[in-house]
């Protein structure tokens, strides 16, 4: 028995998990955390930045020395020449043969050196194109959280609103009973609802869709359950905009990754026309090398008249006898090389001079957009407040055509119309919300404020 209970606690606990986890409902935090750990763009952006860090490496291994170990060991069977006599006999021979040797530049235009620094700064920029990526998925996902929100609050309004209109099919059709209201009064009232519900269809689809987006955008394979929360935080922080544009563009200027990689790859370019340069220059490289030789063939000799073979000498002993040093240095001075280097220079000085004005570029667009998302967020604001005005009018008006429709003194199709244009006030309502939500978060993104905060 007690086992039985202790098995029912189990499956009780268990169940209770899984339906927590069909229940989760992800928060703007949630969604944007996940996103950076497992959307493809940024790991493909991450493998850059490894490769740029492997990069780095080669750079750092051009000021070592170059090791090269060679060995080679050779049989020759059948009729040989002996190496004592002359004279050709049927043997075996082995040969084996062994070096090493050993390259360090000791100047090379400064090249190596460039390379490095060169690395070192694409490292750098490869960094600061994973945070831009970063930034732009984050964005991505607050706009397609907030879409969810704003198709969220929608639906509730469409749910609202049919059940007003059932509510007042049945006050009509009591209307309609008491002769208060024409038949056809009533006709209007149903095919009305018929619409609402269409709208209420449309709206869960829009939801429905909005969702799919947001969990695709998340990588989600499992979606069909997903959704998020209810974000009544998410209210609108006017501050930014008690900020001058000129003093936004001087915040962003000091940290907009945009800024920083255009500005990176000027630097790079410098190098690389320092790297072609150098090419001019002559180059001094200094060696070293070792070798010995063994061989297996039995010596033969003369003695008494009688061919004597003597076993070779020991290996080690061979390898002493045989071994032989080099070492010195190797200057090459370029004198002509088919316009390669110049034309490598003259090539580097335009990809430079691309990058001047790329990053001049980016200082005027970063400009333009500043401006343009601060007149987006005021403008944003203010269709906000204006559309809550037309609700507050559009919704007195139609409680007004409620009430004279009650009593019949206000036909069908004028509470239709107060009706609709309530609604769509109130659609507008929200959308002006969220779409200045979003504006006012692009602006404080560009004054260095995150989506999120960690």
């Amino acid at each position: 028995m007690k086992k039985y209970n202790c098995f029912s606690l189990i499956l009780i606990v268990l169940f209770g998990v899984v339906a927590q986890a069909q229940t989760k409902k992800w928060t703007l935090e949630e969604c944007v955390q996940y996103a950076l750990e497992n959307n493809i763009s940024i790991k493909q952006t991450e493998l850059d930045t490894k490769t740029a860090t492997i990069d780095k490496q080669t750079a750092v291994g051009n000021f070592l020395p170059s090791l090269n170990v060679a060995s080679n060991h050779s049989w020759n069977i059948g009729l040989n020449q002996d190496i004592t006599t002359g004279l050709l006999r049927n043997q075996t021979n082995q040969f084996t043969s062994a070096s090493a040797n050993v390259g360090i530049d000791i100047y090379k235009g400064l090249q190596n050196q460039n390379n490095l620094r060169r690395a070192n700064l694409a490292l750098v920029a490869s960094k600061y194109q994973l945070l831009k990526m970063q930034e732009d998925v984050a964005l991505n996902v607050a706009n397609a959280f907030l879409q969810v929100l704003f198709n969220k609050e929608n639906l509730k309004v469409q749910q609202e609103q049919l059940l007003n209109n059932e509510k007042q099919l049945n006050r009509s059709i009591e209307l309609v009973n008491a002769g208060s209201i024409p038949r056809g009064d009533m006709l209007d009232i149903k095919a009305n609802l018929a619409q609402n519900r269409q709208n209420l269809v449309v709206a869960q689809n829009n939801l429905l869709i909005s969702k799919l987006s947001l969990a695709q955008l998340l990588q989600l394979k499992e979606f069909e359950t997903f959704d998020v929360v209810d974000e009544t935080s998410m209210g609108q922080n006017n501050t930014i905009l008690a900020q001058s544009p000129l003093e936004i563009l001087e915040k962003a200027k000091e940290s907009r990754t945009d800024l920083k990689i255009a500005q990176t790859n000027l630097e790079i370019a410098q190098k690389n026309l320092a790297i072609a340069k150098g090419a001019y220059l002559p180059t001094l490289q200094g060696f070293y090398g070792f070798n010995s030789r063994i061989s297996y063939a039995d010596a033969a000799a003369i003695v008494g008249g009688n061919l004597v073979t003597r076993p070779a000498n020991p290996f080690w002993t061979q390898f002493q006898d045989n071994k032989g040093q080099s070492f010195g240095a190797q200057l090459t001075i370029p004198v002509f090389n088919g316009f390669s280097v110049k034309n490598n220079v003259e090539r580097s000085k335009v990809a430079l001079e691309r990058s001047k004005n790329n990053l001049q570029q980016q200082n005027l667009d970063l400009q333009r957009t500043i401006y343009a998302a601060f007149t987006d967020a005021k403008g944003a604001l203010n269709a906000n407040e204006t559309a809550i005005t037309s609700f507050e009018a559009r919704q007195e008006a139609y409680l007004y055509a409620k009430e004279k429709f009650d009593v019949g003194l206000l036909n069908s199709f004028d509470y239709n119309q107060a009706q609709t244009l309530m609604i769509n006030a109130q659609s507008e309502v929200l959308r002006t919300k969220y779409d200045s939500i979003f504006k006012i978060k692009i602006l404080e993104f560009y004054f260095g404020i995150p989506i999120i905060k960690n």
